[in-house]
């Protein structure tokens, strides 16, 4: 069986929706194989499009405050949707001043449909966010700066 990027993301759609915990395939030619350590759901409010200008994206990708800060920054793995918290009205899972555990969730990113949890990478003490809530990140935008 040829397994294609959309027959991939097909398999990825079924196996989230479903009870399974663990998928492997196998072949002459590759392995592939889905694990979920745990199942959540996310209650995401759907927001309307954002336009955004060519000026504006070009803005928010130099973020001058960030170049010469020091810290560790936790980047975004992917492009998509930045949440902050679980749900709309819950409490933002991290906040400045917080001090995070590496593996502890920072935030969600939609892409795709699917909610991606982002975990800190390492310790530390939330120094800045650097994204708002529903934000639009590209893959490698520094999302929160530790210290």
């Amino acid at each position: 069986m040829e397994l294609d990027l959309e027959a991939i993301l097909k398999i990825m759609d079924k196996f989230d929706r479903s009870e399974m915990t663990e998928f492997k395939y196998d072949n002459e030619e590759y392995t592939f194989r889905l694990k979920s350590e745990k199942k959540q759901e996310y209650v995401v409010p759907s927001a309307a499009p954002v336009v955004v200008s060519q000026q504006e994206m070009v803005a928010a990708s130099e973020q001058p405050a960030t170049k010469n800060a020091e810290g560790t920054f936790i980047k975004s793995p992917l492009v998509g949707t930045f949440y902050s918290a679980k749900a709309e009205g819950e409490a933002p899972f991290v906040s400045v001043g917080d001090t995070v555990k590496k593996g502890q969730v920072i935030g969600i990113i939609e892409a795709m449909k699917l909610m991606n949890e982002i975990e800190a990478e390492s310790d530390g003490v939330v120094a800045e966010i650097l994204v708002e809530n529903e934000q639009l990140v590209e893959y490698g935008q520094p999302l929160i700066r530790l210290k």
